[in-house]
């Protein structure tokens, strides 16, 4: 399936709305539109919505918890048509502001809102941090390997148990160490945490080192580079950070699900309900280009591209470890 040109939803025969009547926003979470990573992600999507379509977007980056709700609300009161709101942490905003405008259109990633105004976006993570995964297992010298998580949340865990399962598939005797950044909003931009962590790891044996972080990733990356390890990227393909350093990147497409999302609300074929988005969707991968090409070798690449093919074909069960709270290897 091309995510770019079917969309997230089918189309139906429903109006246009031109250009002047389309009002979208979008509402950034901490860390901010620059963050490198999942913000920025979606900040790039709607560019691209811009240029291709000529209509601006309001938006607004949130500096604290306080003004989600503030912002969500204050973008529906302008006359927006559709708010979007990104990240988990937006889910009760954008549930309560939902249902005070009931003819505005929400969107919301990370997050399922029960709301027959609202499109909630998910991904499969687990699916695409079993690739990166495997590469890492592939890559490492020592046999360990490490994942340094942001937030201490499901969500987060669930990139990190997908990520265990594709190195164990790779290298069944492999070690993985993990550490989260914190149990607040600030551990998705804490660089230096994320370098002290991965510092530990580096003196515990690992080599390569996974980063579901956020800002504080960009900390993590340094670290590889300085000690001479390898790292792999979220959420953006963030392999240009340190060329050399960077394995892969585990990308989700934040940017593709935000841009079909506002097309979807300019087309006028916006519907409410879940998507959930996979490796069958083109909604996660791994990421190769001319940053890494030479730290993956025909083998990795051969190995991964297979296990990405039995798990769309459903060969391979990735477990989630949202579905029970575990990680079932």
């Amino acid at each position: 399936m091309n995510f770019w040109k079917t969309g997230l939803l089918s189309v139906a025969a429903v109006a246009t709305l031109s250009a002047g009547d389309f009002k979208p926003a979008v509402v950034f979470d901490l860390g901010g539109k620059f963050d490198k990573s999942f913000n920025e992600g979606v900040y790039n999507g709607l560019e691209k919505f811009k240029k291709d379509t000529g209509i601006s977007y309001r938006g607004f980056e949130v500096t604290n918890a306080t003004q989600r709700e503030q912002a969500i609300r204050k973008m529906a009161k302008k006359g927006s048509n559709l708010v979007l709101g990104i990240g988990f942490a937006q889910g009760p905003a954008i549930e309560k502001v939902a249902g005070e405008f009931p003819d505005t259109k929400f969107g919301i990633i990370d997050m399922v809102v029960d709301k027959p105004n609202v499109q909630s976006i998910v991904f499969k993570e687990h699916e695409g941090s079993f690739l990166v995964g495997m590469l890492a297992a592939m890559a490492s010298k020592s046999h360990k390997v490490g994942f340094i998580g942001g937030m201490d949340i499901p969500l987060i865990r669930k990139f990190a148990c997908g990520y265990t399962q594709g190195v164990k598939y790779a290298d069944p005797k492999a070690e993985v160490i993990q550490n989260m950044t914190g149990s607040t909003p600030s551990a998705w931009n804490d660089p230096s945490r994320g370098g002290e962590l991965a510092k530990g790891q580096f003196d515990r044996g690992v080599d390569v080192v996974f980063a579901a972080a956020g800002g504080t990733g960009i900390g993590v990356y340094q670290a590889a580079k300085d000690a001479g390890k390898l790292a792999i990227g979220v959420d953006s393909n963030q392999n240009y950070l340190q060329p050399g350093t960077m394995l892969t990147s585990m990308v989700k497409r934040v940017d593709v699900a935000a841009y079909n999302l506002f097309k979807d609300g300019k087309e006028g074929t916006f519907k409410g309900g879940i998507q959930v988005l996979g490796l069958a969707e083109d909604g996660v991968d791994w990421a190769l280009d001319k940053y890494n090409e030479k730290l993956i070798t025909p083998e990795m690449k051969k190995a991964v591209n297979q296990a990405k093919a039995d798990i769309i074909s459903g060969k391979i069960k990735v477990h989630d470890y949202m579905s029970d709270n575990s990680c079932k290897l």
